[in-house]
């Protein structure tokens, strides 16, 4: 598979960084108001009371902050009590030089921003500016209150606004994290389907060639065996009929060694340049020659198969003969072919018969292989036998097999 190197270090070092300006920004916030606060207030006994309420505030602020992801309705309690010693401080002050105080709200805004959602965000920064205008209002003025207040709340926006880009960023870059980690996963899935389907692809491809094997060189190789078996009657017998079956030996191992080429070389079961039902009564003929099996060819409709579908039935065709001439005890058998709606093949004889129970317990490889040659090609295998009453074996396309 391609490269799957991907890491989130990226993701990880952002969030660091905008933590830390986060941080480090209210520090610096904190210690400017603070030492405001020295400056202004250094020769008023309030000073004490002033630097007593902000202590309070930076507990409370590092208590939210402390607490938001344990305990979320405490931590917004303590953003009340934040919002309530800066309101504290500004009545206590009561003067002209204490509006820096306000700034504390932006603070408070941007930590509403930081840890929790844009519209109690935009709550908050409106009762700051409620609270700040009214704080400031006595002390200075209706205007100067006013003008001080868009002033504070201007900061506060445009503070928590880049709180609120930096959040965004992150959840961005956690989604796309994930979406990382969902794409690696997906990757390793599909390289392990891939390998699944490799070897699945292996194991079919030795299913067919077993199947090529038993449909074709097994029944060449069986014809054999009974050539020899009558050659070796016949030396005691009649050796001039010998030289008969010498011959018929060595005309079936000739088409072994023609079908062995044709399974190496992947080709199908006819020559190019013969039609499928020239193949079959090529076949059948072979049959007759070869095995003394008479099967007539009955054929009904023209319309064309697909060449899958023909080297299907084909196989199936010379398996079911093949059952015919190994176990039915009989000299004929008729095949069936119904070239037009519904698209059927039957092989039939009226031999020996065999109890189908049996044959499927013992899991035959020919009917096996008969059945999955069919659903290859999306048709059904049918087949009807009783002792003594033939056999009939039914391949139909898109019906339900039986």
């Amino acid at each position: 598979m391609a490269n799957n190197s991907i890491t989130p270090m990226g993701n990880s070092t952002s969030t660091w960084f905008h933590r830390w300006i986060y941080h480090i920004a209210t520090g610096f916030m904190f210690v400017a108001v603070v030492l405001r606060s020295i400056l202004v207030f250094e020769s008023d006994p309030l000073l004490g009371q002033i630097l007593l309420l902000l202590a309070a505030w930076l507990l409370f602020f590092i208590g939210s902050s402390f607490l938001f992801r344990r305990i979320s309705w405490v931590s917004i309690l303590l953003i009340g009590l934040e919002t309530l010693a800066i309101l504290s401080l500004l009545l206590l002050t009561h003067s002209i030089h204490s509006d820096f105080l306000a700034f504390l709200f932006a603070i408070v805004g941007m930590q509403v921003m930081h840890e929790y959602t844009p519209r109690l965000t935009a709550v908050v920064i409106g009762l700051s500016a409620l609270l700040t205008f009214f704080g400031l209002l006595q002390p200075i003025g209706v205007f100067q209150a006013l003008a001080l207040t868009i002033t504070y709340t201007a900061g506060t926006t445009f503070l928590v606004v880049y709180i609120g880009s930096a959040k965004h960023a992150l959840v961005i870059q956690e989604r796309q994290r994930s979406l990382a980690h969902e794409l690696l996963e997906a990757n390793r899935k599909l390289e392990s389907y891939s390998q699944t389907v490799k070897q699945l692809s292996i194991s079919r491809e030795r299913q067919r060639l077993a199947q090529e094997l038993h449909d074709s060189v097994t029944q060449t190789t069986f014809s054999m065996t009974l050539a020899t078996q009558s050659a070796r009657l016949l030396l005691h017998r009649d050796r001039k009929q010998v030289a008969a079956q010498l011959d018929r030996l060595d005309e079936l191992a000739q088409n072994a060694l023609s079908e062995m080429q044709v399974l190496i070389s992947h080709l199908a079961p006819k020559a190019n340049s013969e039609s499928f039902l020239d193949t079959l009564r090529r076949h059948l003929a072979d049959r007759q020659r070869l095995d003394n099996l008479s099967v007539e060819l009955e054929v009904e409709g023209e319309v064309l198969l697909t060449p899958a579908e023909e080297a299907s039935l084909f196989r199936i065709a010379q398996e079911g003969l093949n059952n015919v001439v190994k176990h039915a005890r009989t000299t004929t058998a008729v095949l069936r072919l119904h070239l037009a709606e519904p698209y059927w093949m039957e092989v039939e004889d009226r031999g020996a018969g065999f109890d189908t129970q049996q044959a499927i317990g013992r899991g035959r490889m020919g009917l096996a292989g008969m059945r999955e040659r069919a659903a290859v090609i999306g048709w059904s295998f049918m087949m009807e036998s009783a002792p003594g009453e033939g056999t009939r074996i039914r391949i139909q396309k898109g019906a339900k097999a039986i």
